[in-house]
């Protein structure tokens, strides 16, 4: 069997997120990334075929390029005809980008050394209709400087207990950030959104909102010593409020370089 590599882009608005969820409905399976994929490639194999993402994301979260992987049983399908016919046979919001064949012992989770995040938001009450399924209409712009000021905590080896939310099941709260920083992008013809873009080796449970919603909350009236003084609390409590799923997107997920066991 061959292990087959693929990068999924999708819109998160209408799906219960990346993770088949069987019995969330009442005892039904509700609408989710993976469970539309593994569906049409039963539908190609004639068996079910499990697929592996390299992260979870969660309801109303897009993603522009999402990993994820599985075992073919078919060998006679060339490993870029994968990519047509899936697309042929996929919901509009789910696009398969590229399709290669993988060591049978690589797997899209935790072969991944890194993975990238962006969060859009329209800083005024002039949103377009069109940016509000995929951006946080804040309502003011914000000092992005005071806000890359707070976010250069966010870097090395860190205890992120802080931006957990309550349920997480994850065995450390340890994380460890590459980069976390603001910046301003040009989208035509939408204009100009502020833009938080996070890499780290792995994500908390609604980590990168629950930094996203306290950087912008404490942007009013806090510094960077405050920030700097909730993230060394690990006090989910002490973290401002949650930014809405809409302006999040899995941006990319790496898997060159060295492995952080975290």
């Amino acid at each position: 069997m061959r292990n087959i590599l693929i990068t999924v882009s999708y819109d998160g608005t209408y799906f219960c997120g990346w993770q088949r969820q069987d019995k969330s409905d009442g005892g039904k399976p509700v609408r989710t990334v993976q469970g539309e994929i593994e569906k049409v490639l039963e539908t190609i194999h004639k068996v079910k075929t499990p697929l592996q993402g390299s992260g979870r994301t969660d309801s109303g979260v897009h993603a522009v390029r999402q990993a994820a992987n599985f075992f073919s049983p078919v060998d006679s399908i060339p490993v870029k005809k994968y990519i047509p016919a899936l697309n042929s046979l996929l919901p509009s919001d789910i696009r398969i980008l590229d399709a290669k064949e993988v060591d049978e012992k690589f797997s899209s989770r935790f072969s991944a050394t890194s993975r990238s995040y962006r969060y859009f938001i329209i800083p005024s009450h002039k949103a377009l209709a069109s940016q509000m399924p995929y951006a946080w209409d804040i309502g003011h712009e914000p000092d992005i400087n005071k806000l890359n000021e707070m976010a250069s905590c966010l870097k090395g080896e860190i205890d992120c207990a802080t931006f957990a939310a309550s349920g997480d099941e994850s065995l450390s709260t340890f994380r460890f950030i590459n980069d976390a920083y603001f910046f301003y992008q040009d989208l035509y013809p939408w204009g100009k959104a502020l833009v938080f873009e996070i890499t780290a080796n792995a994500f908390l449970w609604k980590m990168v909102r629950s930094i996203v919603g306290s950087l912008i909350f404490f942007e009013k009236d806090k510094d960077v010593s405050y920030f700097k003084e909730v993230l060394e609390s690990h006090d989910r409590s002490k973290a401002g409020p949650t930014a809405p799923p809409q302006g999040l997107f899995l941006w990319d997920v790496s898997f060159e370089g060295e492995r952080k066991h975290i």
